[in-house]
């Protein structure tokens, strides 16, 4: 009998895995330091964005996914 493989919390909290197998996380720079930025930067950094290549993989298997 296998065993499970389970979940990382701490990646659960921090990436989204879609229907199609596509992993999404976060935009980083949005915590503060915002005044300067501009609106039409902070909208585009607020959208999620793909995790491409080796990383991509980990973190399948970080969520059991892989």
């Amino acid at each position: 009998m296998k065993n499970k493989i389970k979940t990382r919390k701490s990646a659960l909290k921090r990436f989204k895995l879609t229907k199609n197998g596509k992993v999404l996380h976060r935009s980083q720079m949005l915590r503060h330091l915002r005044s300067k930025k501009n609106k039409s930067h902070i909208r585009q950094l607020k959208r999620m964005k793909l995790v491409k290549g080796k990383n991509r993989i980990k973190i399948m298997k970080m969520l059991g996914k892989a």
